[in-house]
């Protein structure tokens, strides 16, 4: 997730690694985007968090909700479920 390019050589640094600290917001899927998108995330926490939060979610109530990521990246339901399964994602303890 973290693929913004380093100063040096303008390259993308810490490829393949998960920023679960990064901000985001949790949003409707169908919101429609547009200027105020930001105005309308539900809830807002770290990456970790937002991912976990919709996992909780009754499985049929999943699908209605994104993550978006700092950066404008939206992910969805596929998105968050392979997030959540891989293996370095933060457990509570």
């Amino acid at each position: 997730m973290t693929d913004h390019p380093s100063t040096y050589h303008a390259g993308p640094e810490n490829v393949g690694r998960i920023d679960w600290d990064d901000r985001a917001s949790l949003h409707r899927k169908d919101d429609g985007h547009g200027v105020l998108d930001g105005a309308k995330g539900l809830r807002r926490g770290t990456l970790a968090e937002l991912v976990r939060h919709v996992q909780q979610l009754p499985e049929e109530e999943r699908g209605k909700y994104v993550i978006q990521k700092a950066g404008d990246h939206r992910l969805d339901r596929a998105e968050i479920e392979a997030l959540a399964a891989r293996d370095d994602f933060p457990r509570p303890g």
